[in-house]
């Protein structure tokens, strides 16, 4: 469905499905890592981003939610900063 609207908005933009093979939380320990090497830093205030993360654990999140942002970040930090890529791609405008 999400593949399906960003096809709506434009044709032209990359999308790669994913699908997840471990857990949330040991999708998150390598990012982690990242925020605890000083590499990643947010522009803006984003609260609600901000609580799941302070609430995450093994357990997932106190209220028994899904951590949705979380993950959301996860996967955007995993695919930009952990794979290994032969060559930058950029896309033209």
């Amino acid at each position: 469905m999400v593949e399906a609207v960003v096809r709506q908005v434009d044709p032209g933009v990359p999308v790669t499905p994913v699908h997840a093979k471990r857990g949330k939380f040991l999708r998150a320990e390598p990012v982690s890592s990242l925020y605890a090497k000083d590499r990643v830093h947010h522009v803006g205030a984003f609260p609600a981003l901000e609580d799941e993360m302070c609430d995450f654990g093994p357990a997932g999140l106190s209220s028994g939610r899904s951590p949705d942002r979380l993950d959301a970040l996860v996967w955007a930090l995993s695919a930009l900063m952990l794979q290994e890529r032969a060559e930058p791609r950029v896309r033209a405008l």
